[in-house]
């Protein structure tokens, strides 16, 4: 199944006024603006950056997150090819996600679009 990459988080003091940053200086849109999750990208771009509010990112967790049609296939078809999941795909009040990591331990995040 083909994966796209979806968003990347850089760690932000503050989201809102960052986004508002971004919107200002760069002409990004801003969207989405809620609690943890605020993300800005250029016009058209289907890549997001998530502003993510913190001193750093949880350890092991690069920023970056893959967007697939259906996240639980994607997460049995990986297993069998051996890849480790470092959390299981499961569905929240926010979205269906897990979590993968390389063999250096670097997590990447799945998210169902």
């Amino acid at each position: 199944m083909p994966m796209e990459f979806g968003s990347v988080a850089i760690v932000v003091s503050d989201g809102k006024e960052s986004a508002q940053w971004f919107k200002e200086k760069l002409g990004f849109e801003i969207r989405d603006n809620e609690g943890h999750w605020i993300t800005v990208a250029p016009k058209g771009s289907k890549l997001v950056i998530h502003l993510c509010e913190g001193d750093k990112l949880e350890p092991g967790n690069t920023g970056f997150a893959f967007y697939v049609k259906d996240a639980t296939k994607e997460e049995a078809e990986l297993r069998k090819k051996g890849v480790q999941f470092t959390s299981p795909v499961k569905k929240e009040s926010w979205g269906t996600n897990g979590m993968f990591a390389d063999p250096d331990g670097n997590e990447f995040w799945l998210f169902q679009e």
